[in-house]
């Protein structure tokens, strides 16, 4: 029997620029912290996307994907609960990507936003790449190859999570299509068993007569759910529901979460671009000297001078981090001048230093206990768990490659034995994953697969019970 689909699986991923800081923390990582205990989380360092721009620069490329990860540990991520992992330790991206690229339209790339922005923010760079192009189309392979119900997005990335929708939208068409497809489907639905038979039915006719989603979202949930069923029958049900093929590909949702605005020190967005940051494992003394100088309101010339909150950036790091009673007294002073810029500064700068340093020692504790695969240029975080295929060699291929070569193959009964899916159906999971749990199962030899390298069982049960500790 095939296990459930993931109705409540979650997928992101971050490009590795080296150090994290505030602003990569309020606008996605804490939101990762709090999402990890309430749906199956993928989180993965998105190495190759560095590619796409910065192709010339891989220098200092296996630093960086090490920095982040030993940040996101620090920040509370926890290998015990989401999984964690570096994408090009997962080759089936690239493949599902290739898959892609060989059905999306050109336009569709053309089109996506910040196609265009970015060539222009980038104008010293050649760009001239279907890398570049095609980063989006990557970012939907990352997406699509997990068959990720959500992904955690601000406004400005939803055009992302869009393309990701019609990508598996077209090859669903393409590839879902199969002979006897409704008789199959009636099987699929008698072997749901019993009253879910009935009661798939009955959601099925009332969202087709109807239109009613949330006939539609009960049955998905029912099939999702169900342990009986072949991964070959979920994908029909799932299909019929909407009087479609199967589906191959779920498309998935975006995740608006909430990303306040985190200013840098010159009141314009904090980047790294800009040299406005302040880092997740500053010092304290950097951290204090660096927000005593940040830029306030330009009226408040003297400290005599009334200033308005609303336009300092300083208010807005009050606004993330700051009370109430703290808001109303800094609003208040500021307007009035009754209290100065650097009186407006110590509550904040209080609370970062100390937010900062239990980080700062946290990531102290991880780089103390790394686990270093030398030979191999890989550097990972002990805690971290890449994910691999448990599919065994071609990975994708036997839930993707085979419906994408029958067009071309007429007779798929055909098949080596071994491309077919253990359970009977025609198509195996997209991308089989497990956590490769270490402690005293796993021995001193315990594997943290996806580089290939053993790892001390010692050292990464020893991470990863002080990340569970926090």
């Amino acid at each position: 029997m095939s296990s459930p689909a993931p109705a409540r699986r979650v997928l992101s991923g971050m490009r590795p620029t080296g150090r994290l800081h505030l602003g990569n923390y309020h606008g996605a990582l804490r939101n990762w912290v709090e999402l990890q205990y309430q749906y199956e989380c993928f989180f993965f360092v998105a190495d190759w996307h560095m590619l796409t721009t910065g192709y010339d620069e891989t220098a200092h490329l296996q630093e960086h994907v090490h920095d982040v990860l030993i940040d996101w540990l620090a920040a509370g991520l926890n290998p015990g609960v989401a999984t964690l992992f570096i994408q090009s330790h997962v080759p089936e991206h690239a493949e599902l990507h290739l898959l892609l690229s060989m059905i999306t339209p050109l336009g569709w790339l053309e089109r996506v936003p910040s196609y265009k922005d970015q060539q222009e923010q980038l104008k010293e760079k050649d760009l001239a790449t279907y890398g570049f192009l095609g980063y989006p189309l990557l970012q939907s392979a990352d997406i699509l190859v997990y068959r990720a119900a959500y992904v955690p997005v601000g406004e400005d990335q939803v055009a992302h999570v869009e393309l990701s929708r019609e990508t598996a939208r077209r090859f669903n068409h393409l590839y879902g299509r199969e002979p006897d497809f409704e008789a199959k489907a009636e099987r699929a639905v008698k072997s749901l068993g019993g009253r879910n038979t009935t009661a798939y039915r009955q959601l099925r006719r009332k969202f087709q007569e109807t239109g009613e989603r949330e006939a539609l979202q009960r049955a998905q949930a029912l099939v999702q759910s169900n342990n009986r069923i072949t991964v070959a029958d979920r994908e029909r049900l799932l299909g019929f529901l909407e009087g479609t093929g199967v589906t191959i590909l779920p498309e998935p949702q975006a995740l608006l979460t909430a990303a306040p605005k985190v200013p840098g020190l010159d009141g314009r967005k904090m980047s790294k671009s800009y040299g406005n940051t302040i880092g997740l494992r500053e010092e304290p003394d950097q951290v204090v000297q660096k927000l005593r100088a940040m830029t306030t309101d330009p009226a408040r010339v003297r400290r005599t001078d009334p200033g308005d909150p609303e336009k300092c950036p300083v208010w807005d790091l009050h606004k993330i981090y700051s009370d109430d009673a703290t808001r109303k007294w800094v609003n208040e002073g500021c307007r009035s001048a009754g209290i100065g810029c650097l009186d407006c500064k110590q509550p904040l700068i209080d609370r970062i230093v100390e937010e900062i340093g239990g980080m700062r020692r946290r990531a102290q504790e991880f780089e103390d206990n790394p686990v270093r695969d030398r030979e191999r240029g890989a550097d990972l975080a002990a805690a971290a768990r890449p994910v691999h295929s448990a599919a065994g060699p071609g990975g994708v291929s036997r839930g993707l490659r085979r419906p994408a070569r029958s067009a071309a193959v007429p007779h798929p009964a055909a098949e080596p034995e071994h491309s077919r899916h253990p359970a009977g159906g025609d198509h195996a999971p997209v991308h089989a994953v497990h956590r490769t749990h270490a402690g005293p199962a796993a021995g001193a030899g315990g594997r943290v697969s996806g580089d290939g390298g053993d790892a001390g069982g010692d050292q990464v049960a020893h991470a990863a019970a002080a990340a569970q500790a926090r």
